[in-house]
C-alpha cells in the first residue's frame, strides 16, 4: 500500500464515519459520537499523558505542539489547553473538514493537509512537542519509519515526542488473525463482515525500532495502555537532547 492508498481509504473513512473512525467503538457507529463526549475523550488522554511526561523529568516549553494524523480534532482541542499555538496535521480533507466544525479553541489550531511523505511544509526545530497516538500504525512500516525521522527534525532540541504505538499483537485469537492472516483477507473481513466504509491497515513499531530512528532522543518510559484483545500498545515519552531534558 502506498501513500496515494492511504489517502483514498482514510478520505472515504472521514466521509463516511468520522468520528467513529478515530475512536472505534461498536456501540458508536451511524453517528453515535456526541461532540462533546467525543473531544471529552481527548482531554481524558491529553491531560494524563502530559502529567506523566512532566514526571518523568523532560520539560518541553508549552509554545507549539504538533498534533500529527489530527483526524477530527479530538487531540488537538486538548492540546490547546497545554499550547499556545497547536498545528493539526492529516492526510484526510474530509477529517479536517470536520475538525475545522469541532475547533473550540477559537482559531489557535492550524489544521494542515499533508499527502507527502515527509512534513516538509514545517522547518526544522518548529515544534516543543510532538504527540502522535495510534497513527503510526495504519501506515506501511517505511512511511512510518519515515515520520517517525521528520518528527525528531521538526521538534526543538529539549522539546519531546509522545508516541502511542502497537508494540506487537496479542497472542489472542483477534491479534493471531492480524498477524499471520493475508492482508486481502482481513480486508474483506472489515468490509463485509465489520461493515467498515474502508479497511484499516495495521501495523506494530518495535520500541528498538523507534530508539534506533531517532538517536537524538532518549526514551524515558514505554507505558502500556488500552489495546484490547488485538494488540500490545505502548505510549512512548521521547526526550530530544538540548535544553529542557534532565
Amino acid at each position: 500500500m502506498g501513500l496515494e492508498q492511504l489517502r483514498r481509504d482514510w478520505t472515504r473513512l472521514g466521509s463516511a464515519e468520522p468520528l467513529w473512525a478515530v475512536c472505534v467503538d461498536p456501540g458508536k457507529r451511524a453517528g453515535g459520537w456526541d461532540d462533546d463526549e467525543f473531544l471529552a475523550s481527548g482531554r481524558a488522554e491529553i491531560d494524563p499523558a502530559l502529567a506523566r511526561l512532566e514526571e518523568l523529568g523532560a520539560q518541553p516549553g508549552r509554545g507549539r505542539v504538533l498534533d500529527f494524523g489530527c483526524g477530527a480534532g479530538r487531540l488537538s482541542n486538548a492540546l490547546a489547553a497545554h499550547f499556545e499555538r497547536v498545528d493539526g496535521v492529516d492526510i484526510s480533507a474530509p477529517m479536517l473538514a470536520e475538525a475545522r466544525r469541532l475547533d473550540r479553541t477559537g482559531g489557535r489550531i492550524t489544521f494542515h493537509l499533508n499527502e507527502r511523505p515527509d512534513l516538509s511544509l514545517f522547518e526544522d526545530d518548529s515544534f516543543d512537542l510532538v504527540y502522535t497516538d495510534l497513527v503510526l500504525q495504519h501506515l506501511p512500516p517505511e512511511l512510518a519509519e519515515g515520520y517517525l525521522r521528520e518528527f525528531a527534525r521538526v521538534v526543538r532540541p529539549g522539546g519531546a515526542l509522545v508516541l502511542g504505538v502497537p508494540e506487537s499483537e496479542r497472542r489472542t485469537f483477534k491479534g493471531l488473525v492480524f498477524r499471520y492472516a493475508p492482508w486481502p483477507l482481513v480486508a474483506l473481513a472489515q468490509r463485509v463482515i465489520l461493515r467498515y466504509p474502508a479497511p484499516m491497515r495495521m501495523h506494530t513499531l518495535a520500541t528498538e525500532r523507534i530508539a534506533a530512528l531517532v538517536p537524538q532522543g532518549r526514551i524515558l518510559a514505554s507505558d502500556e495502555y488500552w489495546g484490547g484483545d488485538h494488540w500490545r500498545h505502548l505510549r512512548h515519552y521521547v526526550a530530544l537532547e538540548g535544553e529542557g531534558t534532565s
